[in-house]
């Protein structure tokens, strides 16, 4: 006696609609609108900026690796001991002198410049500063002579 085959169970359907009928939520805004860009990221792109202006007049800054960390401690800096801080500021940046595979590196702490400004005008200019702050302690200039306009703004 042949056993009747049982019925396949159907297939998921694919839903096109929420439960509400108004369709499937997708993004905010497409990718290439400035909303859909982090902070973290944005904050990248301030720090490449100010490194690419200060590129056209110093051509070495090109063998400088240039990093954004969240805050100081985490991340390649913290292998280093010698950094002290004194309890009463947390530093903006710092400059990574070159070690074993590694080349010059120059650090910029994305949260403690963050706080210290409230728009992203005043973030560019803080960013710009912090960066030729440590170019110039990295060459062993002034940071006058790093940026003309340093400290102007």
């Amino acid at each position: 006696m042949d056993s009747p085959v049982p019925p396949r169970p159907p297939e998921p359907r694919l839903r096109r609609r929420d439960r509400h009928g108004r369709g499937m939520r997708g993004p905010i805004a497409p990718p290439q609108v400035p909303l859909s860009v982090s902070r973290a990221d944005a904050f990248v792109d301030l720090v490449y900026d100010s490194r690419d202006r200060l590129e056209r007049r110093w051509p070495q800054l090109t063998e400088i690796d240039f990093l954004v960390l969240e805050a100081p401690g985490f991340g390649p800096d913290d292998a280093f001991p010698d950094a002290e801080m004194d309890g009463q500021t947390v530093p903006l940046g710092r400059v990574l002198p070159a070690g074993g595979e590694h080349r010059d590196r120059i650090v910029i702490y994305r949260r403690p410049v963050e706080i210290r400004t409230k728009s992203r005008d005043e973030r560019a200019l803080l960013v710009h500063e912090v960066v030729v702050e440590q170019v110039a302690e990295l060459l062993g200039l002034a940071p006058e002579s790093v940026d003309p306009r340093y400290g102007q703004d």
